[in-house]
């Protein structure tokens, strides 16, 4: 099973650097990628953010809202973040020195949780966790 986390899918629906290769990528995938409900509030956020600092126009963001409405009804699959997850999340965290923000723990431990062979991701730290803890990572 492939986790992908949401910094790919955010150059999947956006101009980005490595929109191309994201997209080349999804577009040759054979099985469903999952990714945590997280990935719902955290897209909407980056979205928002490019909203604010004039990245994107609203009737683009408009646009980029309806696309990633229908790539969660049918081309991801959503699993929610459980109690457990929380706390593994919380507890990989507190290890500093590997340098994990909250957003990022979280998604690591949906992906252990659902004991994920691989992981779509294009944030150096969260992969070099996913890595540390024997997830195969995507290449981009």
């Amino acid at each position: 099973m492939i986790y992908v986390d949401t910094s790919v899918i955010v150059p999947l629906l956006t101009s980005e650097p490595k929109t191309q290769a994201v997209t080349s990528w999804f577009a040759g995938l054979r099985d469903t990628p999952t990714c945590a409900d997280w990935l719902l509030t955290e897209f909407h956020s980056a979205l928002s953010i490019k909203l604010r600092t004039g990245q994107i126009s609203e009737a683009n963001a408009k646009r980029v809202r309806k696309e990633f409405e229908l790539l969660t009804e049918g081309g991801l699959r959503i699993v929610p973040v459980s109690r457990n997850a929380f706390r593994h999340a919380a507890k990989m965290v507190q290890k500093h020195d590997h340098g994990l923000r909250s957003g990022d723990s979280l998604h690591l431990a949906v992906a252990l949780e659902l004991a994920a062979s691989q992981m779509a991701t294009l944030d150096a730290t969260l992969a070099a966790n996913a890595k540390r803890n024997g997830i195969e990572l995507i290449k981009f």
